[in-house]
């Protein structure tokens, strides 16, 4: 891969030299934000440094993910690097007591306090009575929601559209579980970009809760973007599929780089086999988001 020198302290943006691009007359360029800043990871941290802030009034951070969320892991380094207390809501009662799998305890080694709650009580997680007793057990704290998709996450991304502005690349990709990348990303791309994000899952309606979450953020709907509900979904989310895994390990002989199954895996496969099909027109230049 050939690296396109970052403008300030943005990351990385590297050029895929790939004959299946190239045969279709296609540019496509890597926005390594991975390599953004790695106890954190990536994209995680622009949504997480605004929450940061904000949480300094109270000390504590407050969020919320699943058995394996790199979230609540990126929150706990992020939380530990900034000196506050962290506190982290684990859907699952069933899990505690149990040992702790990889990334809940590295979110435990980094003070992360974790809190197992059911599933019921994790899908009212969000509603005002569920949030005020959760600040009663744990006191005063900022809460961010799961994946980190607030407004401040939200306009925390929008830096990662600004750094692409200038990269030539008519088309930005990225992969969409809460939304809050995608909404912050399109809103930061300039005039005649716009930005694909890939869904993650099948069962939410992304594009409705991206135009909330850039309501929140920004007052109304910004950039142009859409959302391929299908193509990236590859039999849900987390889950594998042997398409997917080989392409993946295949990426990664040609390139050097393994990619995320959940997230860029998917993504790329998606984006390739459009690519195959003819469906970029050939001179185009694409971005493709590596979040981390």
């Amino acid at each position: 891969m050939t690296q396109v020198a970052p403008v300030g302290g943005a990351s990385p943006l590297q050029e895929l030299d790939d004959e299946r691009v190239r045969r279709a007359g296609v540019r496509l360029l890597l926005k390594r934000d991975d390599l953004l800043h790695p106890p954190v990871s990536g994209t995680k941290w622009r949504k997480l440094r605004p929450n940061l802030e904000r949480a300094r009034a109270t000390g504590t951070l407050l969020t919320f993910g699943g058995a394996y969320s790199n979230h609540l892991r990126a929150a706990a380094a992020a939380g530990r690097e900034a000196g506050l207390r962290t506190v982290g809501v684990v859907r699952g009662d069933e899990l505690r007591g149990r040992e702790l799998n990889p990334v809940l305890a590295r979110a435990a080694a980094d003070g992360m306090e974790l809190e197992f709650v059911s599933r019921s009580a994790w899908r009212s997680r969000m509603t005002p009575e569920s949030l005020a007793q959760s600040l009663d057990r744990f006191g005063p704290a900022w809460v961010v929601p799961e994946g980190g998709s607030n407004a401040e996450g939200v306009r925390g991304c929008a830096s990662l559209g600004e750094e692409l502005r200038n990269s030539g690349a008519e088309l930005v990709c990225c992969s969409v579980g809460t939304g809050g990348m995608l909404a912050g990303l399109a809103a930061g791309l300039g005039h005649g970009q716009r930005a694909l994000g890939f869904a993650a899952l099948a069962h939410a309606d992304l594009v409705a809760e991206t135009r909330a979450l850039q309501r929140e953020a920004f007052g109304g709907v910004r950039g142009s973007w859409e959302v391929d509900a299908t193509a990236a979904v590859f039999g849900g989310y987390g889950r594998r599929t042997p398409e997917v895994d080989a392409f993946g390990a295949d990426f990664e002989r040609r390139h050097g780089l393994a990619l995320d199954p959940t997230y860029e895996a998917k993504l790329l496969c998606a984006l390739f086999a459009r690519i195959a099909a003819g469906e970029l027109a050939c001179g185009t230049t694409v971005a493709v988001v590596v979040a981390g």
